[in-house]
């Protein structure tokens, strides 16, 4: 079953020169449960397309369908719900806050949910024992290695119990090592029942994931022996 659909999607943008197509009639449809790497060189448009999944970039034409809602055409508010209800994203400069602990890091989701203090707390804690951070969940990132302050990001990333999370190029500065933890701590939450989609310019990151698809000058093409 599909839960997300992309249908006709073009995404412009306004430049020195005119109009910048970053994104040419998009179809795209992902499986409930899929574990997709979203593969292009630089300037393809896949970090753009990203945003226009995760409800953060609405698009110039076209509609985002999720869990059969229609994401574009929610009013401003009530998209900023669904984002908070159905989505999480890591980045690859992981924005974590620096005077904050990992715990009170991975807690600022649920500042607006309805959850006390302390079942805030408790949900933090739980899902940093999760991702192998249990015991420095009181350090500041300062104080954790970049594959740790990754695995913070991952876990304020999952607190609010999403359906999908977006990750873009969350391997990108990370030594091989600490990369392929990194990804096994991806697959086990997608056999969990996360859908994950995650941008990626390494082709050894496709062992990991259950799909891939290719971006080129906006356009969704079939991927080349060299990727």
């Amino acid at each position: 079953m599909s839960l997300i659909k992309i249908r006709e999607v073009t995404k412009n943008y306004k430049g020195g020169d005119g109009v910048v197509e970053a994104l040419k009639t998009i179809n795209l449809e992902i499986a409930e449960g899929e574990f997709l790497a979203l593969m292009g060189p630089s300037g393809s448009g896949k970090s753009t397309l990203l945003s226009v999944l995760g409800g953060l970039n609405p698009p110039t034409s076209g509609k985002l369908i999720i869990d059969d809602i229609d994401v574009y055409a929610l009013a401003p508010e009530r998209l900023a719900d669904f984002r908070h209800e159905y989505v999480g994203f890591v980045f690859q400069q992981y924005q974590l806050i620096p005077y904050l602990t990992a715990l009170e890091n991975v807690m600022l989701p649920l500042a607006i949910t309805s959850h006390t203090a302390k079942e805030q707390r408790d949900m933090a804690q739980t899902v940093l024992d999760k991702v192998g951070l249990g015991t420095k969940s009181l350090r500041l990132p300062n104080q954790l290695s970049g594959g740790e302050q990754n695995r913070v990001a991952i876990a304020r990333a999952i607190v609010n119990k999403p359906a999908i999370i977006f990750a873009d190029e969350p391997t990108g500065s990370l030594d091989s090592k600490t990369a392929i933890e990194l990804l096994e701590l991806f697959q086990t939450l997608n056999q969990g029942g996360l859908t994950i989609i995650m941008v990626t310019h390494n082709q050894e990151n496709l062992n990991w994931v259950s799909r891939s698809v290719f971006i080129r000058d906006g356009v969704l093409v079939p991927i080349p022996e060299e990727a």
